[in-house]
């Protein structure tokens, strides 16, 4: 969608309205709406007024878009503190940020580095690590605004190409470019309407998965259908592209493609249809019949890695929390699977060989560990980390070399080498953020009962010497949904929040990952509410346990954690002072009809299933349980984005026109519309300060603090 700067065409619409407005200060535009607009689900009747609001390429859409804009920037640009807020943003951003470094196929080293400000990271290359570094590829020179992100990086198993893929303005569309590795000259390969893919080698060209070009007008709203893996040959126009794999029978179904370095198997993975993926394989060189490994969807099938003839698999089959599984290739079939690690206490999250071990990565209690084991599944170490984390390793099958990177709430992602043998971690990089001493700050876990009395882990992270006197403003975090854990990291724009004497909490809920695959299916479907009624119970700990107050309670998700702050306003608007709904799922009737949403169905169920199922959703739909009774809500600024091809933004478009259109009180609900911009994944730097300055400047002003006070 353009948006036009020309305010002339929302006056001429008459879009302002002053007798649209629910507050004192603020005129809401008026929303194109048709009243007539109504659904059956199972004898249901649910009224959609807004559903034009759905067309996001119509005039009325965007002269409404415009509109809503122009209010929020106008309010927003009457804060006395937000151009110093957007400083003090720019300067915690503006430190060198360095990437995990991973070892390509022509013996270089490769590693994504920002030395400040840049909108996106530059992808360079040397011979040693801490030698001289040459840009390979910098994706800033792609776009002039920075609005077009590196994606992904696929070199060919001899190191003679690399593939990388690219998303522009926040899109899943992907394009695929190849490029001569050495002289670092662009090929005329070009893949378009790639979506979820990389590129997986095999000979002289690679395996991608795309979708049949969508109807012109209609690229970032209509349903996905029919994604297909096709084999590109170098030098070839992609109209000549041939399929290697497709299942017409179900059209909602993802395919992915793996090929491992000996190219001499191909593995497609199947999802979309339940809570895990499909797997079969086939023998490139033999040819032959495909292999099912995994016929149904039901549970995680991973591939880890294959090597030595041997495939590894992480799975949670007969083990809710995985387990590690090996097979030949031979006979890859489930039924000839070996048990090489068993279930733990954590989460397994990922294998990686290193030379002769496995470095085994789990999560326990919402922080990362990793630890070593040999090939025949004894463990013989572990990799001590500084404190509660996350971690990303890099490893080679033929050399015992590793790398991996840390992080925390108040420790910017720093890179170290391991020593297998040796078990010794040395600091290669960590970067050094101006103006802030880490040591200032602290992390403390707890664990608060939900409304059924389960326990649920959070993080609480604030500045030494603060007082739990109840008068501490609280930013609560959550997401809880989709098998997602959140682990502890690291933000420069959170510390804007923490250094002002803020707590953030970060609660854990069911939904995610972090106790495996029952944690995660307590907090979907039928058990949804159990997500919403988890976050409730964070911020009464944290009034009860006077760290805060309902007037300093802030509440912030995106997408699904968008639902989570939607639903749980309407739940206990008078739980919180401000509420930061970003990119969220807001219609729960409707969200499976747009791009990709039907995959969310193994999370959420649809309107489709039951009247039962229909029913519930109903019940908690933010778009559809808004007060209109006077009862005062806290202050709302929704976030969306116009390319946003993922959770699309007419859900944030009717949320926010049925919001400002309802009776509830005089806080401001206002919508900010990113332009060029997408889910989140990719947005350049300039934008995410902009839009974080937006963010804090709108909670200090209803919060009622000032940031800039000498006295804060």
């Amino acid at each position: 969608m353009k948006i036009s700067t020309n305010l002339a065409v929302v006056a001429s619409v008459g879009i302002m309205c002053a007798s649209c407005s629910n507050t004192k200060n603020l005129q809401y535009p008026a929303a194109p709406s048709d009243a007539g607009v109504s659904d059956e689900y199972f004898g249901i009747a649910v009224a959609d007024p807004y559903r034009p609001l759905e067309n996001d390429t119509s005039a009325a859409t965007a002269a409404w878009v415009e509109a809503e804009n122009a209010v929020t920037q106008k309010y927003l640009s009457a804060i006395p503190f937000r151009d110093a807020v957007r400083a003090r943003l720019t300067e915690l951003n503006n430190y060198h940020k360095s990437g995990l470094p991973w070892k390509g196929k022509d013996g270089k080293y490769y590693f994504y580095e920002n030395d400040g400000l840049k909108n996106q990271s530059v992808l360079y290359r040397c011979d040693s690590i801490g030698g001289e570094a040459e840009v390979f590829l910098d994706p800033n020179a792609l776009s002039d605004n920075g609005t077009v992100a590196l994606t992904g990086v696929y070199p060919s198993n001899d190191g003679k190409y690399t593939a990388y893929t690219v998303s522009r303005n926040g899109s899943d569309w992907t394009e695929i470019y190849v490029m001569d590795t050495k002289t670092k000259e662009l090929l005329p390969d070009h893949i378009e309407w790639a979506k979820f893919t990389g590129a997986s080698w095999a000979g002289d060209g690679f395996y991608y998965s795309a979708y049949p070009r969508p109807e012109a007008g209609k690229e970032f709203s209509n349903a996905n259908e029919n994604h297909q893996i096709y084999y590109h040959a170098l030098g070839t126009d992609q109209s000549a592209d041939k399929i290697a794999f497709e299942d017409a029978a179900h059209p909602l179904h993802f395919h992915s493609a793996y090929v491992p370095d000996s190219e001499d198997y191909l593995f497609v993975a199947g999802a979309g249809e339940g809570v895990g993926s499909s797997l079969m394989v086939k023998n490139l060189k033999r040819g032959g019949d495909w292999v099912v490994i995994e016929p149904s969807q039901d549970y995680a099938v991973d591939i880890m890695d294959v090597a030595d003839g041997k495939v590894y698999i992480s799975t949670n089959i007969d083990a809710p929390k995985g387990r590690l599984m090996v097979a030949d290739l031979s006979n890859p079939a489930r039924s000839a699977w070996r048990e090489l690690i068993p279930q733990g206490d954590g989460v397994l999250k990922g294998v990686e060989i290193s030379g002769d071990n496995l470095l085994v990565t789990y999560e326990q209690d919402a922080s990362d560990h990793v630890y070593v084991y040999t090939k025949q599944g004894k463990r013989v170490g572990e990799v001590e980390l500084p404190t509660y984390g996350s971690v990303a390793l890099s490893s080679s099958k033929s050399s015992p070399e590793v790398f991996y990177s840390f992080t925390s709430f108040t420790y910017p992602s720093a890179v170290y080498s391991y020593d297998t043998a040796t078990g010794k971690s040395t600091l290669v990089k960590q970067p050094d953020v101006a103006g802030l001493n880490m040591d200032d700050y602290i992390t403390e876990q707890v664990f608060y009962p939900g409304a059924d009395s389960t326990m649920v882990p959070m993080f609480i992270t604030y500045k030494k010497g603060l007082e739990r006197d109840g008068s501490n403003p609280v930013y609560l975090y959550g997401y809880g949904g989709f098998n997602v854990s959140l682990t502890p990291g690291f933000s420069p724009n959170r510390m804007l929040w923490l250094e002002n004497g803020g707590i953030y909490a970060q609660a854990h809920l069911r939904g995610g990952s972090e106790y495996g695959e029952e944690w995660h299916t307590a907090g979907t479907k039928m058990n949804k509410l159990n997500v919403f009624n988890d976050f409730i119970a964070a911020a009464e700990y944290m009034i009860k346990e006077n760290w805060t107050n309902p007037e300093l309670l802030t509440i912030e998700g995106g997408s699904n954690g968008g639902l989570l702050v939607g639903a749980t306003v309407n739940m206990r608007p008078d739980l919180f002072k401000v509420a930061i709904p970003r990119v969220g799922v807001m219609d729960m009737m409707r969200y499976h009809l747009f791009t990709i949403g039907w995959n969310w169905a193994s999370d959420y169920g649809t309107s489709a299933d039951s009247k039962e199922m229909a029913q519930y959703l109903l019940d908690y739909s933010p778009l559809h349980n808004i007060s209109n009774d006077g009862t005062p809500y806290p202050a709302i600024m929704v976030t969306t984005a116009d390319h946003d091809d993922r959770v699309v933004p007419a859900h944030s478009f009717k949320y926010a026109a049925a919001l400002q259109a309802a009776d509830t009180g005089d806080a401001p609900k206002l919508i900010r519309i990113d332009s060029n911009a997408g889910h989140g994944a990719g947005k350049p730097m300039a934008k995410v300060i902009d839009e974080y300055a937006d963010i804090y400047s709108f909670i200090y002003h209803n919060l009622g603090i000032d940031p800039t006070s000498k006295n804060k």
